[in-house]
């Protein structure tokens, strides 16, 4: 939501606070402490899936190193 449009709620494939894109990428482990590591692009990396209920195998939409979904294949 925005100061701008209390109503506002996220749609599409970017952020509405930021307009920065979101990014899927997949869960290869659980790191404990809400962490998991993921498969990306560009390699291994730390996001956190304190947000979401992933598992290894799940594909997470990602957003400023946070999961915000899990995606429905």
């Amino acid at each position: 939501m925005t100061s701008e449009d209390p109503g506002e709620t996220c749609r599409g494939d970017s952020c509405v606070t930021c307009s920065d894109g979101a990014t899927e990428v997949r869960v290869l482990r659980l790191l404990g402490d809400e962490l998991a590591a993921v498969a990306t692009d560009s390699g291994e990396e730390v996001v956190s899936v304190a947000l979401v209920p992933a598992r290894p195998g799940d594909t997470v939409l990602v957003h400023a190193g946070e999961s915000i979904a899990i995606v429905e294949e």
